[in-house]
């Protein structure tokens, strides 16, 4: 199994999991993404916000906004926070692969989720889109909701910033094959 790290929501995600697992249903491998590599994915809002605050900022010292000076505020630092956001939303995430299915168990902001995918529900071939830093985003299963955090803007449905995709990806396939 992959190493976790042990976060002040490891409990909650431990918790969820042993609530999903089905009577006799194995974990063969679990994992969480790489929140870093998402931070660091989207570090150009922090080249477009830190800017934007300076900006702000000088207008504000020099009188030339006024009644507008929060919506900019808040847009620049949003633009900034973003990333640590996803960060945050990554340490209540959680990627397993049983014997029978992957999971994706959640407690980010108070709600849990445990998103399943059987085997026979995948696509009969993985695909893997590197994101850099060793991590990536494997794709088991497509026509998903595009509304989903674990789904691409084309309906690819995965694992999202998964440390060694390539790895993780030969566990799910020698998974599935002992599976039927």
């Amino acid at each position: 199994m992959d190493e976790l790290r042990f976060t002040i929501f490891s409990a909650g995600l431990r918790r969820l999991l042993t609530e999903a697992l089905q009577p006799g249903e194995r974990v063969l491998w679990q994992g969480e993404p790489d929140g870093i590599a998402r931070m660091m994915m989207w570090r150009f809002l922090w080249w477009i916000g830190f800017p934007w605050l300076l900006v702000t900022a000088f207008a504000i010292s020099r009188g030339w906004i006024v009644q507008s000076t929060v919506p900019l505020l808040m847009v620049g630092i949003a633009m900034v926070a973003a990333p640590f956001v996803m960060l945050l939303h990554d340490l209540q995430t959680l990627f397993v692969i049983t014997n029978r299915r992957a999971l994706i168990v959640r407690t980010a902001w108070g709600k849990r989720t445990a998103t399943a995918t059987r085997f026979k529900d995948m696509d009969a071939a993985t695909e893997i889109s590197d994101i850099g830093r060793g991590a990536g985003h494997l794709n088991f299963a497509s026509g998903r909701s595009t509304r989903s955090p674990d789904t691409d803007y084309t309906g690819r449905y995965g694992f999202r910033c998964v440390r060694n995709p390539a790895g993780v990806s030969d566990i799910l396939e020698r998974a599935r094959r002992r599976k039927t």
